[in-house]
């Protein structure tokens, strides 16, 4: 409701009024309608500016109004109450369907379905109203019915269609209509203009009523639905006023009578009407448009500038086109300096993944994330997590592609501690913490491998068992501490008498073993055996003092299926015999696999 109701109601009670004595008195005649009825287009834009609870004092006061005027002009009671009434139905009805499906008819989304069903509801209107309002009028008066009606739903629908849009447009606009920065003067020139050709076609006898519609449609285009309103305002009343008082180019039409030509000028104005309405509707939906473009371009500058990730847009060339203020905190480069520049800063070690990662991203058009590193303007370099993904493009063809990147340097600095600190446990857990050789953990599960590939593939394989000769003496005799320095230099000559292929363990206390592969032939796990004796037939001096150490050796040696079991099972059996006479080494072989599944042996 108007911040001043009683001002509001006289104002529209005036329009109603004027416009209703004026349509009246022009159509000469107490038969006769006018070419233009303007009084239900003004109710119906009036009441869809205002709430619907307020409809009924509006309504009771455009009725009383309407009817004084009829009374004004000479008319009887018993038309003029029924014709008021019957006006009051029609905007009830266009004004209550409108409200009931476009409740918010300031809504620019909703402008193209709000001219649908608004055009629909007045068509329905008028063919109800005229069918009443022809009836009372041929009914009082004896005239044609089918004249009375098709006069009433022509006048009725251009004025609906006209002035409720006007009125809409007033409510919507108010002194924006006429003094809007920038368009002030555009529109008052265009409506002059468009009035003094009006008036030069309407009081003249040529026939040049299209030079009239030139000037509307550039109304409509630069002004909308304001332009359209007051144009077809300006063209409506000048058309009927010249008209009714006998001039202009209608009168030139011979046998239409005033009838006739009632209908020309109706047909005239709703011609206006189709052409310059759907170019504003057009017009406004283009605006609304290229205001939701600048709203989305505004939030995307807003977030991409203050965003503290780095945006960066680029042309599939690498050319960047905008490179997003955070660029200088991350990467120490101002967005000038990376702006237009192919130079690729990335880490030379990533750079083929990234351009692999691009490519991707350019066939799929999906997004695509990776980790890589880029060269700070210090010259160090910076680990980003990078979002890729391709956006249509600046030039209108092809795409572009944006990415939007963080700093993750702390982050990858801590996964690769974790991940090395995984790395030394994962060691830890299969290495001997006292002399550096695989533990019984690790020799385990080489073993497993190793038994599989000879299922598999047939692989001889060797194993060999080692202790050193009398070591519980040499503990007991010059300490654990010489002990663990003797073990120490065991398994370094270990070591050194076995291929890096080979694994050599440390299965606990002085128990040792080597697990050789691709042994063709007992004899070169005898060659092994030979050289270790020899290198461990040497003193060792710990703290001072010569110790001489040696060792016994076990071997079992198998080139058919076997299982872990019954293989170290063989290989204790020869070490025991090589301990019998010690500093010496003894072989035997597996020579059938063991009874049952050998795979399951493995598990």
């Amino acid at each position: 409701m108007p911040k001043h109701p009683w001002t509001d109601y006289a104002l529209m009670a005036l329009l109603i009024g004027t416009s209703a004595w004026a349509s009246l008195t022009l159509s000469r005649g107490p038969g006769e309608l006018a070419a233009v009825w303007i009084g239900n287009g003004i109710l119906v834009g009036w009441l869809l500016s205002r709430a619907t609870a307020h409809w009924p004092g509006y309504i009771v006061l455009a009725f009383a109004v309407e009817f004084a005027a009829r009374l004004a002009t000479a008319e009887t009671v018993a038309q003029a109450a029924p014709i008021s009434a019957t006006n009051v139905v029609e905007v009830l009805i266009v004004a209550g369907v409108v409200r009931r499906f476009v409740p918010n008819v300031g809504d620019p989304k909703r402008w193209i379905s709000l001219g649908g069903i608004a055009t629909t509801s007045t068509l329905v209107a008028c063919v109800t109203s005229g069918l009443i309002a022809a009836s009372i009028i041929t009914a009082l008066h004896s005239t044609s019915f089918v004249i009375d009606f098709v006069t009433w739903f022509a006048a009725h629908v251009v004025g609906m269609v006209i002035f409720a849009t006007s009125t809409l447009v007033v409510h919507r606009e108010g002194k924006g209509l006429i003094v809007a920065p920038g368009r002030r003067w555009s529109f008052v020139l265009t409506m002059l203009l468009l009035a003094v050709i009006s008036l030069a076609i309407f009081l003249s006898r040529y026939p040049i009523l299209f030079m009239a519609y030139p000037v509307l449609l550039l109304g409509a285009f630069r002004h909308r639905f304001a332009g359209v309103a007051v144009g077809v305002i300006l063209l409506t009343l000048i058309g009927s006023t010249a008209t009714a008082l006998g001039y202009g180019p209608l009168w030139l039409v011979d046998g239409f009578g005033t009838a006739g030509r009632v209908a020309l000028l109706q047909l005239y104005i709703a011609g206006g009407c189709l052409m310059t309405i759907p170019v504003a509707l057009a017009m406004a939906e283009r605006k609304r448009l290229v205001a939701g473009l600048r709203e989305s371009e505004h939030r995307y500058r807003l977030l991409a500038d203050y965003s503290h990730d780095v945006i960066v847009r680029m042309r599939i060339d690498g050319e960047r086109i905008y490179v997003s203020p955070s660029a200088q905190d991350i990467l120490g480069w101002s967005p000038a300096e990376m702006l237009g520049t192919r130079t690729s800063l990335i880490h030379p070690d990533d750079l083929q993944r990234q351009t692999q990662i691009i490519a991707d991203a350019i066939a799929s058009h999906e997004p695509v994330t990776s980790t890589y590193r880029v060269r700070h303007k210090e010259g160090h370099y910076v680990w980003i997590e990078a979002v890729t993904r391709t956006i249509p493009s600046t030039a209108g063809e092809g795409f572009d592609l944006i990415y939007a990147g963080r700093d993750v340097t702390r982050r990858v600095i801590a996964e690769q501690a974790l991940e090395a600190n995984r790395l030394e446990l994962r060691r830890l857990a299969l290495v001997d913490p006292l002399t550096g050789l695989a533990n019984r953990r690790q020799f385990d599960e080489r073993m497993a491998l190793a038994l599989a590939r000879l299922q598999r593939h047939g692989t001889p394989t060797s194993l060999m068992y080692l202790d050193i000769d009398h070591f519980k003496r040499i503990n007991d005799s010059y300490g654990h501490a010489a002990g663990d320095e003797i073990l120490r230099v065991f398994a370094h000559r270990l070591l050194n008498c076995v291929r890096s292929s080979d694994l050599a363990a440390r299965l606990g206390g002085d128990e040792f073993v080597v697990l050789i592969e691709d042994a063709c032939v007992p004899q070169a796990a005898e060659a092994v055996a030979r050289k270790l004796i020899k290198i461990m037939n040497q003193d060792v001096v710990v703290d001072g003092t010569t110790i001489r150490i040696t060792t016994s050796i076990g071997i079992a040696y198998t080139h058919v299926p076997t299982d872990a079991a019954t293989f170290m099972s063989v290989a204790d059996a020869a070490l025991y015999h090589a301990k019998r006479e010690r500093n010496t080494f003894h072989i035997e072989s597996v020579t059938a696999p063991p009874p049952g599944n050998v795979e399951n042996g493995f598990a």
